[in-house]
């Protein structure tokens, strides 16, 4: 911030304070979660397309998975292609239109799934731990906020 009061003294640079800071927190934090999920053979990205099959409590679209994950459609059909071709996704083409797949886990990708996530909260509670519960409330509370205006303001790719 200061670097760019530097050369635009006259913009209001307040932005970059919660932005700039929710997007380096965001980059950290998936860096870590990939080191994590590296024995796995898996991103964090693919752990949430794992993560929202198993929670979904039925087969998803690829559309649906790209909406529930805020990724492209061609991010997400290239995850999938992937986690496939490892077992731990199966699609079925749609009975009534073939053009649509319906994607489930496979007995692996559920039992993974269900392994790596107690590994990723726990990694995340330690990556938190240094803020007391108070803080991380508040702090939640607050993004929850922002989560909301954001939702009905930023259009969705």
């Amino acid at each position: 911030m200061r670097q760019w009061a530097q050369v635009h003294p006259d913009l209001d640079l307040e932005p970059i304070g919660v932005i700039g800071r929710i997007n380096r927190c965001a980059a950290l934090l998936q860096q870590a979660a990939d080191a994590q999920l590296r024995p796995e053979r898996l991103t964090r990205a693919e752990f949430d397309l794992l993560g929202t099959l198993r929670r979904s409590g039925r087969p998803l679209t690829a559309g649906e998975l790209a909406r529930e994950t805020f990724a492209s459609g061609a991010a997400v059909t290239k995850r999938l292609q992937r986690l496939e071709q490892q077992g731990l996704v199966e699609r079925r083409t749609d009975e009534r239109d073939r053009r649509v797949a319906h994607l489930t886990l496979t007995g692996a990708g559920r039992e993974l799934a269900d392994r790596a996530l107690p590994d990723q909260l726990d990694r995340e509670h330690a990556l938190l731990a240094g803020l007391s519960p108070e803080h991380r409330a508040e702090l939640a509370d607050r993004l929850a906020e922002l989560l909301l205006l954001l939702e009905g303001s930023v259009p969705r790719s």
